[in-house]
């Protein structure tokens, strides 16, 4: 058996034959070199078994969301289809059976009074509100990203005015003004409308992220010998300097989305989001508070799902951001 010899010094130990021992933390596995971000956090994710259940979530609620028409056809039910067949209407509407109506029928039970099949509204709420939530996501993404890109590579006058705007959003009360948007627009698209109005109001936060990694990339040497070497603005900016942000962007998108999906079932439920008969978590959530006492799973199963949701995304995202970006993480 081979031994090192210790050193009193603090130096690093030395073999038999004199030469330095090598340091373990000099002797693991390196990332391949030129890994892209999805690369290098796919295979960190593989080692994390609750992140790996927390995707799996996330896939299977993206896959409920864009199969929500088929699903609710497999379960023999549309979101606004009336069942009065499964309400008793001596008792106020209350629906018939145990655990708020579930039968082979209604496999989450129905609505109070009106019937309507809840794993149909479910899943359609589902498709709601992630839509919404991936819609607003990406237009903060890219006008966060450009206005960040465009404010810590150029400088001076453009700095300076896209700093004073990221102020000057960040400054407002971004719910009271989406309850006041949101309120006064009758007659329009509401999913449009909310996606347009989350989008507004979120874009700083991004913008601020990759001014200061754009600030911190646009000296470096690659970056210097590009700008030697004739390559334009445009240029360097898709070629050098985004790829460098890349990282805190997936990290940061990832976490954006259940704060999305948080705002759009708030404002759903005081009633300024979605308006029925679309069916939405949050005004699932709102209508079923006057039934928590007589048919308590009415509450419980959209806000089962509203919170599946959130926990998953939160937690992907807190991962990511850990393996992508592990100094912004940092307190």
């Amino acid at each position: 058996m081979t031994t090192t010899a210790p050193v009193p010094d603090g130096r690093a130990p030395l073999a038999p034959d004199g030469t330095a021992a090598p340091d373990a933390a000099a002797v693991r596995p390196a990332a391949a070199p030129g890994s892209s971000p999805w690369q290098l956090a796919r295979r960190e994710l593989r080692g994390r078994p609750a992140v790996r259940v927390s995707l799996c979530v996330v896939l299977l609620f993206v896959l409920m969301a864009v199969s929500a028409p088929w699903l609710g056809a497999l379960g023999g039910w549309s979101p606004n289809e009336f069942d009065k067949t499964a309400i008793d209407p001596y008792l106020g509407g209350q629906p018939l059976g145990t655990l708020g109506g579930i039968s082979p029928e209604h496999w989450l039970g129905v609505e109070p009074v009106t019937g309507r099949d809840l794993f149909a509204r479910v899943i359609n709420g589902a498709q709601v509100s992630l839509l919404i939530a991936f819609a607003a996501t990406a237009i903060v993404v890219v006008a966060g990203t450009a206005a960040g890109i465009a404010a810590g590579y150029f400088g001076g006058r453009t700095d300076t005015i896209l700093s004073r705007l990221m102020d000057l959003t960040m400054s407002f009360p971004s719910l009271i003004f989406m309850i006041a948007m949101l309120s006064v627009a009758k007659d329009v698209n509401r999913i449009a409308l909310m996606t347009t109005v989350i989008g507004v109001f979120g874009w700083p936060g991004v913008a601020r992220v990759v001014r200061g990694q754009t600030l911190s990339l646009k000296h470096r040497e690659y970056v210097d010998a590009a700008r030697v070497g004739g390559s334009g603005p445009w240029r360097i900016l898709t070629r050098d300097i985004l790829p460098g942000v890349s990282g805190p962007v997936i990290a940061y998108t990832t976490l954006l989305i259940p704060g999305m999906i948080s705002t759009e079932a708030a404002l759903s439920y005081l009633g300024v989001g979605v308006r029925p008969p679309t069916p939405s978590w949050g005004q699932m959530i709102a209508e079923s508070v006057a039934y928590y006492e007589t048919d308590p799973m009415y509450f419980v199963i959209p806000s089962v799902f509203l919170f599946l949701a959130v926990l998953a995304f939160t937690l992907l995202g807190d991962a990511l951001r850990d393996i992508l970006d592990p100094r912004g993480g940092r307190s």
